[in-house]
């Protein structure tokens, strides 16, 4: 056999196992679609805003279009270079509540309780504030303060207190409740992703790393995952595992190559040719993402990004400030701030999160409007629509069909009412006055529960946490089992986003990590068995 593991994705959760099992001993490939991280932009925290939408980084994948959306197709990035997502995300630590993994435990997942699980989550921590029982300190992971400060978002957290949402300084003690700024994976200014934190960390020679390397297909022997088959400078190869393969490609292209190889809908496969080894409809399904609503509000006299970005002063202020001091704006994460409530209040625990931003822009990747503004954009954490991926041709170049199927649910458009409700009242709070808000979207025209209802059709858009397409479960019809072994497969596990039953109640990148740490574990004990 050519290598002990071969792991399909290095990116937020195929890093973290590259380096835990070539540390091991074990020969490791790790191949990776995209390219080597060595883009400028991957490095520079705002250089999301050119890594996103740019096939360099990006899959450059689109949803088909959405009816909950009034129709619209949009973007769903996905990361296309070492790092994978890790490379060109907000860069938000937030691992969820510990009731999403009291969930997973009580669905039948056994060891994925919160008390399982946050050992794993402090594993590979180096958490600013160093060790604590909630903490890790020491790890590949950094976490870190932001470098930057915006009054108007100081004045906001007083709004969302006097709106009665209390202030929280940790997001990530399993009780998410409150409003503050959140921490990031950077270190000293620059982005932390996952190659920098764990592959080029990886001591021995147990390693190797193959980039612009697309996986076709699983190879297989009889009902056992025995290699894969991938194509590089229009050349196929095929590699072996003496021990098994893992998929760790992400919630999109986990699904995508199981199908390619044989695994998946049957009718669907048949449909494109492909030989079925498995009928497993479940592969590709139980799709979950957050909504977010982007709420936006015109100014008066508010210092904001778009105030300071518009004019060329402002620019090479900015400038300056990153190159001298690695500080400001250029350091910025998507969101500085963000803030976990109840959209009614006889919930247990929180169902929104928001996403604020001191500044505003018609959408992602277009200009900053020429006006002091601010975006609280929120998003229902725990959706009741379910989606699909699914292959759209045998071609392992073609993208797959992505239908998220957003507000299919009347309980997830009644959360997306609330929400924007809630979203108003935080806005007339006293802290805000002087800055004498005016609501540009969804508008203060729309007010009936019809109204919002389209309005979130109109102002949603994916917040980019696609997750469950081949998820664990105890159920025999779920994909996976507790350890992460493709039913009725040999050879394969499935590790990344896609592998959760229910999304966490947060963003999830973190427990993506989480989950390879648990997964890298759980190997390494079967390995030694």
């Amino acid at each position: 056999m050519d290598w002990d593991y071969i792991i399909v994705g290095a990116g937020s959760a195929g890093s973290v196992m590259a380096k835990r099992l070539a540390e091991a001993g074990h020969r490791t490939l790790i191949l990776e679609a995209g390219g080597r991280d060595n883009y400028h932009w991957v490095h520079i925290p705002m250089g999301y805003l050119y890594c996103i939408g740019n096939p360099r980084t990006d899959w450059m994948y689109k949803t088909a279009p959405e009816p909950g959306l009034n129709g619209r197709s949009i973007l769903y990035p996905r990361g296309k270079v070492l790092g994978g997502c890790s490379s060109i995300n907000g860069m938000l630590y937030l691992r969820g509540q510990a009731a999403d993994y009291d969930g997973w435990r009580q669905m039948g997942l056994k060891d994925w309780g919160w008390d399982d699980v946050l050992p794993f989550f402090k594993k590979s921590e180096d958490y600013v504030d160093g060790p604590s029982e909630m903490h890790g300190a020491g790890g590949e992971w950094r976490v870190e303060n932001q470098r930057l400060h915006w009054d108007l978002l100081d004045d906001w957290i007083k709004a969302a207190v006097a709106a009665g949402i209390p202030e929280s300084t940790d997001f990530n003690t399993g009780d998410n409740e409150g409003v503050g700024y959140f921490r990031v994976n950077q270190r000293g200014g620059w982005r932390m992703n996952t190659a920098k934190a764990f592959l080029r960390t990886t001591s021995g020679p147990n390693l190797r790393v193959e980039t612009h390397a697309l996986t076709t297909r699983l190879l297989t022997e009889g009902r056992k995952v025995v290699g894969v088959e991938y194509r590089r400078n229009d050349q196929l190869h095929q590699v072996r595992a003496g021990r098994e393969v893992i998929l760790s490609a992400g919630a999109v292209n986990s699904p995508k190559i199981l199908q390619l190889s044989g695994i998946g809908p049957a009718a669907l496969l048949k449909s494109h040719g492909i030989e079925v080894l498995q009928d497993m409809p479940a592969i590709g399904g139980n799709l979950q993402d957050h909504l977010q609503l982007r709420c936006s509000w015109r100014l008066d006299g508010a210092k904001t990004l778009n105030t300071m970005a518009n004019s060329l002063l402002g620019k090479l202020a900015i400038g300056a400030d990153y190159a001298l001091r690695r500080r400001g704006p250029m350091t910025m994460a998507p969101s500085q701030l963000g803030a976990f409530t109840r959209s009614r209040p006889d919930l247990a625990t929180p169902d929104l999160e928001y996403h604020v931003q001191p500044l505003s822009l018609e959408a992602f990747g277009q200009p900053l409007h020429p006006y002091p503004a601010i975006t609280a954009s929120v998003c229902n954490l725990r959706p009741e629509s379910r989606g699909r991926i699914d292959i759209t041709s045998a071609d392992p170049e073609a993208a797959p069909k992505i239908a998220p199927n957003y507000l299919s649910t009347e309980g997830d458009r009644r959360v997306a009412i609330d929400a924007i409700r809630v979203t108003r009242r935080i806005m007339e709070q006293d802290p805000l006055a002087k800055y004498r808000p005016e609501e540009v979207k969804p508008g203060a025209a729309a007010q009936s529960d019809e109204d919002l209802a389209r309005a979130a059709g109109e102002v949603g858009t994916t917040i980019f946490h696609p997750a469950g397409t081949v998820a664990m479960g105890a159920d025999p019809d779920a994909p996976l089992d507790h350890t992460l072994k493709m039913r009725g497969i040999g050879g394969l596990r499935v590790v990344d986003a896609s592998v959760m039953p229910r999304i966490t109640s947060g963003n999830t990148n973190a427990p993506t990590i989480m989950i390879a740490e648990k997964a890298a574990a759980m190997i390494l004990k079967d390995a030694r068995s």
